[in-house]
This record gives structure tokens, C-alpha cells and sequence, in this order.
């Protein structure tokens, strides 16, 4: 494991108001030549941007030397800005997991991870600096909600560990992003447009945008019904994942407070809605935490829940946060609330716990640093 500060450490600063930088990867296609051609440039200089961006995976004017040498970096400026400042990495698995904290242009802090497995790259990333959900067992609910991202802040995310995989900085050769999960800081659904426009820069085919597959693309929420319903209606076979964390609505209200105004049944039926209409399986996300929610009793309240349901139990051991009084379940607990599971005929499997070393879970590493 290695903890290596990036040149520039932090600079405590006053946030800025404002929103980011217009960017290419907030605009369609159309938007991005009708805004080159604000800038004077023929509208197929967009095109050329946007391949640079989303294929070639630079940002470096010296090297889009299909472009006017005197429009270049004015293209480049307001077009391509530079949107996140890297202010810490750490890196363990022998470097195949890589956890980065970011630095917005107002001095907010958010995180994404790169997950290197032999047959694919998974990237987390985050959809909002904080989050406004409150739940009591995770670091960025804690935090509390600072902003929204913008579409082009959260693919920054990707498009970073995209070049940093191209460039062979990853250990096991050059490779792509294969896989993205929205599950870094944040509720994705309560940033819903921004989050909906970064997925189709992440799915629109080179050059609009990376062209990755929108099934390999995981959208969580913790349940935002009007959003899951919407999301159903966007034509994007993503995966839907519910963190659930609890079957029963007395727990849950605790755990997971928007519980208080959409239940577990009114959530798990805008889910099954979903899975209706795009085909496409439910992930179900449950934390397992010691004394909590790991009884066998509750396993099989939700088995019953989630029996003849297209549907995947992703069970998470806590990763806990340091001062919390939540702590992950025993291994015997686990291994009960498995079998409980499968008894009902329910799929499930327990997530692979990489990263737990270096502040893996969400807001941990932004929670440790000083705030801008």
C-alpha cells in the first residue's frame, strides 16, 4: 500500500460561488458546434475536440495538431478547462485499486476509485460534493450535502482513470473503463440531470463520448421513487441499484431517513416497475452492520421481499467510519444472512472488500483531509 501526496498538495482557500466551467462534456454533439461556432470556428472543429477528449483521451493543445495552431488554446480553454485538481491518491492491491481525491474549482472535495480485476476496470465515482441523504452509518452523509456536480465533473472522473489505464500508470499494461458505478460521494438521483447527460457521455460512442456499454453502467439511489420512475423512461439499459439496507420500514426509517417518506414497498415497486420495462436486474444493496440489521430473521423478511423477483442481493460488510458507533457484522452473522437468502431462492453475493485499507468507502478520505 502506498499513501503518495500529488504535487500541489491542498491549498486552503475560500470557496468560490458559481458553477464550473462550461465544458464539452456538459453539451450533446449539436450544443458543442453551435459553440465552437460562437467562438468563431467552423462547427466541425467540435468534432475534432470531442475526439481528442473522448477517444484519443487528451486535453494537451500541443497535441491536436489537426487544429489551427492560433485557435487551439483558445479552443481548449473554453472548452476543455480543467475541472478537478488531484489532491491525494492512495493505492493498494498492489496498485490495482487506486483511490483519488479531487479538488473542484470552489475548493470542494470528492473521490473516485479505479478497481483493476483480471477481466475488467470498474470505476466508482461521485455524483454530488456530499450528500444530503443522512444516513447515519455512511461518511458522506455525515459530510452533509455542499453541491451538485456537473455533468462534465463527473466524467472528468472517468475520463481520468480512462488516460491514466491508456498511459499504462495502472499496474498489468494499458486497459480501458469497462464498468462505472455511480456509488462514490452522493445520491445520484438527486442530481438526476447531471447524472443522466454524464451517462450518455459515457455511453454515446466515440467521438460524442467514451462508448462504454450502458450495461455496464450501475445507477444507486436510495430510493428516490419519482427519479427510479423517470430513469425507467430515459431508453438507458443501465442497472439500477437500490441501497436498501433494511426490509422492514421501522429500521429502515433509521437507517436510510428518506424511509420516512418513500417506504420499502412503494421503493421496491418502482424498482420491479423498472426491471419491467427495461429487462434489466435489480441490484440490491444491503450494508451489513453488527447487531443492527444481520439477523436471520431479517434476512428472510427480505428473502420473502425479493422471492420470484428479477433481482441480485449485493450484501456490503461495513466499512466502518472512524468514531462510529456502526461496525460490520460477525462472519457467522454473514454466512446465516447468506444461507437465509438462498433459502428463499434469492441470488446474492458478498462485495468484494477492496479498498477497506485506504478509507475505501465513500467520503472516508474527503472526511480525513482539511477542508478547502
Amino acid at each position: 500500500m502506498s499513501d503518495q501526496p500529488k504535487p500541489g498538495q491542498l491549498t486552503l482557500v475560500a470557496p468560490r460561488r458559481g458553477k464550473p466551467q462550461r465544458h464539452l462534456a456538459d453539451l450533446t454533439m449539436a450544443e458543442r458546434r453551435a459553440a465552437v461556432a460562437e467562438l468563431g470556428e467552423k462547427p466541425f472543429r467540435a468534432d475534432q475536440l470531442s475526439r481528442h477528449y473522448f477517444a484519443k483521451l487528451t486535453g494537451s493543445p500541443e497535441q491536436m495538431t489537426d487544429l489551427p495552431g492560433e485557435s487551439r488554446d483558445r479552443l481548449v480553454s473554453q472548452l476543455m478547462p480543467s475541472l478537478l485538481t488531484p489532491v491525494r491518491e492512495i493505492t493498494c492491491d498492489d496498485g490495482m485499486t487506486r483511490k483519488t481525491l479531487w479538488k473542484l474549482f470552489d475548493g470542494s472535495l470528492v473521490e473516485s476509485v479505479l478497481m483493476r480485476y483480471p477481466d475488467r476496470v470498474t470505476m466508482c465515482v461521485s455524483s454530488q460534493a456530499g450528500c444530503g441523504m443522512n444516513c447515519p452509518f455512511c461518511a458522506t452523509g455525515q459530510a452533509g450535502l455542499t453541491r451538485n456536480m456537473s455533468t462534465a465533473e463527473i466524467v472528468e472522473q472517468v475520463v481520468a482513470g480512462a488516460r491514466a489505464l491508456a498511459q499504462g500508470d495502472v499496474p498489468g499494461g494499458p486497459g480501458r473503463v469497462s464498468n462505472i458505478v455511480f456509488m462514490g460521494m452522493g445520491e445520484p438521483m438527486a442530481n438526476y440531470k447531471a447524472v443522466i447527460g454524464a451517462v450518455r457521455r459515457l455511453v454515446d460512442p466515440a467521438p460524442e463520448g467514451l462508448g462504454i456499454s450502458a450495461r455496464g453502467v450501475t445507477v444507486s439511489t436510495v430510493g428516490l421513487v419519482p427519479a427510479i420512475k423517470k430513469l425507467s423512461d430515459e431508453g438507458l439499459p443501465v442497472t439500477l441499484a437500490v441501497s436498501l439496507h433494511a426490509p422492514d420500514d421501522e429500521l429502515r426509517d433509521t437507517l436510510v431517513p428518506i424511509n420516512t417518506r418513500f417506504k420499502v414497498a412503494e421503493v421496491l415497486g418502482a424498482a420491479w416497475e423498472y426491471a419491467a420495462k427495461t429487462k434489466r436486474r435489480i441490484s440490491i444493496e444491503y450494508a451489513l452492520i453488527k447487531d443492527i440489521n444481520d439477523q436471520e430473521w431479517r434476512a428472510d423478511l427480505l428473502g420473502r421481499l425479493l422471492k420470484g423477483k428479477l433481482v441480485h442481493v449485493n450484501l456490503i460488510p461495513l466499512n466502518p467510519t472512524p468514531g462510529s458507533k456502526w461496525t460490520a457484522s460477525r462472519p457467522e452473522d454473514e454466512r446465516a444472512f447468506v444461507r437465509r437468502l438462498e433459502s428463499h431462492g434469492v441470488a446474492v453475493t458478498v462485495r468484494d472488500t477492496r479498498g477497506r485499507e485506504i478509507d475505501g468507502a465513500c467520503g472516508q478520505l474527503a472526511a480525513a483531509t482539511p477542508a478547502s
